[in-house]
């Protein structure tokens, strides 16, 4: 198992534009790191806020060793807690989802408000204070319909993202929408792999023939720095959906941890459907028109998603080991669409059912392979590959700003 100087070491060393060593995709040490270093200090996707529909409304997430816990208030607002009892432990909530008019231990039926407080503790001796004993509070922020949670006791600046995302999302109606279907599905592979296979689409002709009826596989759709001139039907798409309200040029976080852009689907297509039409009879929100393409999502280190006119696919990514991911992808539909009416889950569902299960498959072959002794980092393409490129820079230029000791300034 490497050491935290040796991980720095090895990031120091590393080639530009080329993939990571060996280690850094499978070592245990490796993975403790990440999750340490990225994890457990970053703000992480949760949930779309529209799977708490009302009070008491909850959802946990397991984020490396810690079990974390969403909960709907009486006043509307979502809060995240540490899923642990103050008594002794014990999760409070083993469900993925649920609602409760409190939050009670099942072990000895400590009782919290939703709001996390302290209301019942049966048998304590004079003197107990319950107001000491509340559950322990998560950085929580609810922006455009999607909750983050970040575990850090001084979370990163969020005030840029939620400005851009607000703006961005608002014509999507997150809020009033609903989910309609949801997926978990566990990657063989380290989630650096899942996040880099997503970040190009060099891959896609080879891969995604469902997706690839639609989404356009052109390295300049999605560019870093934008399509501009490589792709003018880029801007014509973006001046229709700008002139009727829908915010759509590319705009990022000043290190590129994430970004929004919209980019239209191939051949006037409305959704990712094998039709090509639309998946939903309803418009999402205040959406315009069928044809707005999609709005790209990304943040590092572990969500993208979709936004389209009928519907919405978010992604979340959570490491679970250092060859191991858990992936949850969750479609949601204006509140009022009626299933077998206004849509049927079959054709809402099956194009990134079968592409999430083809990356599942291109992840878990890509990582027997880097197991292998004979396995060396290999060059990325800068036409296909920026995307991962970008990325692969983010996590290193994070992880060496973070791991410690620093090895020693050569002399000159």
């Amino acid at each position: 198992m490497l050491s935290q100087g040796e991980i720095q070491a090895m990031l120091a060393a590393r080639r530009p534009n080329f993939s990571l060593e060996r280690d850094l995709y499978c070592d245990e040490g490796v993975y403790q790191a990440d999750l340490e270093h990225i994890y457990y200090k970053e703000w992480l996707f949760a949930i779309p806020a529209a799977e708490l529909v009302k009070t008491g409304s909850y959802a946990t997430m397991q984020v490396g060793a810690y079990p974390v816990l969403m909960v709907k208030g009486a006043d509307g607002v979502i809060r995240a807690f540490h899923n642990v009892c103050r008594h002794r432990g014990q999760r409070i909530c083993s469900k993925e989802n649920g609602t409760a008019p409190k939050l009670v231990c099942p072990y000895h039926q400590w009782t919290y408000e939703l709001d996390g407080r302290l209301l019942y503790a049966r048998d304590m001796q004079e003197g107990f204070d319950a107001s000491k004993y509340g559950l322990k509070p998560v950085a929580c922020r609810e922006v455009g319909g999607m909750v983050f949670v970040c575990l850090n006791p001084e979370p990163p600046a969020f005030d840029l993202l939620e400005e851009k995302l607000s703006a961005y999302l608002a014509p999507a109606g997150l809020k009033e929408a609903k989910v309609a279907f949801s997926s978990t599905i566990i990657e063989k592979g380290n989630w650096k792999l899942v996040m880099e296979n997503n970040r190009e689409c060099y891959h896609c002709g080879g891969s995604h023939p469902s997706l690839c009826r639609t989404y356009s596989d052109s390295p300049t759709m999605t560019a870093m720095e934008g399509p501009w001139a490589a792709a003018p039907e880029i801007l014509a798409h973006w001046n229709r959906c700008e002139g009727v309200g829908l915010p759509s040029r590319f705009t990022n976080h000043p290190k590129m941890q994430w970004r929004l852009a919209r980019i239209p689907l191939l051949n006037n297509a409305e959704s990712y459907t094998m039709s090509t039409k639309r998946a939903v009879t309803k418009l999402m929100g205040q959406m315009p028109f069928f044809d707005a393409g999609s709005l790209l999502f990304y943040h590092y280190p572990n969500t993208w998603n979709h936004f389209l006119a009928d519907h919405a696919i978010v992604f979340r990514v959570l490491p679970i080991s250092p060859t191991e991911t858990q992936v949850t992808t969750k479609w949601l539909v204006p509140k009022d669409a009626v299933e077998g009416v206004d849509y049927d889950l079959k054709t809402l569902t099956e194009v990134w059912i079968n592409t999430n299960d083809e990356d599942r498959q291109v992840v878990e072959e890509n990582q027997k392979g880097i197991l292998s002794p004979a396995y060396e980092p290999g060059p990325y393409s800068t036409l296909q590959e920026e995307g991962v490129i970008q990325f692969v820079d983010w996590y290193a230029e994070m992880m060496l700003d973070r791991l410690s000791p620093r090895p020693a300034m050569a002399a000159e």
